[in-house]
């Protein structure tokens, strides 16, 4: 097989696996992310209404104050919940699979033609034409 066609494919099969490294991940993240959110609500109900109860009326502050509180409280969390589901960072594989990528591109001669990739595919069509006539 020719180089260049051998350096391309594996250029393709290296950005294939690094594809699927980070659709894997994304999905996780928004997976990970609406779960949060789903416990975030459920928990932000019911802490509401404890933490406005017994700041307004054990605690005896003003419904404005008590008010101002919970919102504050909401709003820690929420920044923290999304610095939690925005942290990521590409796994060893995703890594290692664009190295392989960009070094098998980088080898692929600049004078890379379809015709010098498509030879390989026109010689097995032609080897398996032959094999499949009469003799």
């Amino acid at each position: 097989m020719l180089r260049p066609v051998r350096l391309a494919r594996i250029a393709a099969e290296a950005e294939s696996v690094r594809l699927r490294g980070l659709v894997s991940r994304v999905a996780t993240r928004a997976a990970m992310a609406g779960v949060a959110l789903v416990f975030l609500l459920a928990v932000l109900v019911f802490v509401h209404i404890a933490a406005f109860d017994a700041l307004w009326i054990h605690a005896r502050l003003s419904f404005l104050a008590s008010t101002g509180i919970v919102g504050g409280v909401d709003l820690v969390i929420a920044i923290i919940l999304g610095l939690v589901a925005r942290s990521s960072t590409p796994s060893e594989t995703e890594v290692e699979a664009l190295n392989v990528r960009r070094r098998a591109v980088q080898g692929l001669p600049h004078t890379l033609s379809a015709s010098q990739m498509m030879l390989p595919v026109l010689e097995m069509a032609a080897s398996a034409r032959q094999r499949k006539q009469p003799r």
